[in-house]
């Protein structure tokens, strides 16, 4: 096989590959610039793929980022699933631990699914708020299943209020952790984990 031949070999990635790489692409454009400042050209162009290809995988810009939005959100959730029968104040340690772990692994994935929400495009917005509310039920179905607090807390108007507050929060302080890089990771953990239990309480 010539040199060229075996390059080319190398280089080709199966469906789930491309697609997963298209992402990772995307995540880190949109992380750096607004999204109406993103182009598909230069997704293409980073990925060493045509504009064709990646609209045979993605539509169109919106659908694109729609997709990076899910896929980030799909990760968190996965990350920071409850488990079950653990009281939530055991729990919150280890799952911000996870969350932070998050949060530094993948910041460009972060910082991108955060801008969904400053996107003109009104699509875009829905499927944000949709992954924030699958992180506001995940969170409050863990305080429902832990008898400290009750099966009555899922269905409480203020400690749902008060959960979607706790998240605003915390992604605020996350942001400025990558931002700035202080304070310690332990301290931000800390921070966040007396804010949780402050709101709940």
């Amino acid at each position: 096989m010539a040199a060229n031949e075996g390059e080319r070999a190398r280089r080709r990635l199966s469906t789930q590959e491309r697609r997963e790489q298209l992402l990772s692409v995307g995540a880190r454009l949109f992380s750096e610039s607004p999204y109406d400042d993103v182009w598909i050209e230069r997704v293409a162009e980073i990925a060493g793929v045509s504009r064709g290809l990646l609209y045979h995988y993605f539509p169109n810009k919106r659908d694109f980022f729609a997709a990076v939005v899910e896929r980030e959100s799909g990760r968190m959730l996965r990350m920071t699933a409850p488990v079950p029968g653990v009281p939530v104040r055991e729990q919150l340690a280890a799952g911000l631990d996870t969350y932070l772990t998050y949060v530094e692994t993948h910041a460009h994935g972060f910082r991108a699914f955060h801008r969904a929400d400053a996107a003109g495009d009104q699509a875009v917005r829905r499927v944000y708020q949709r992954a924030l509310a699958d992180q506001e039920r995940q969170i409050l179905a863990a305080l429902a299943a832990d008898p400290e607090f009750g099966p009555g807390f899922e269905e409480s108007g203020s400690a749902r209020l008060a959960v979607r507050g706790w998240l605003a929060f915390t992604t605020a302080v996350c942001l400025e952790w990558l931002r700035e890089g202080t304070p310690e990771r332990d301290e931000v953990r800390e921070l966040c984990a007396r804010a949780l239990l402050g709101v709940i309480a």
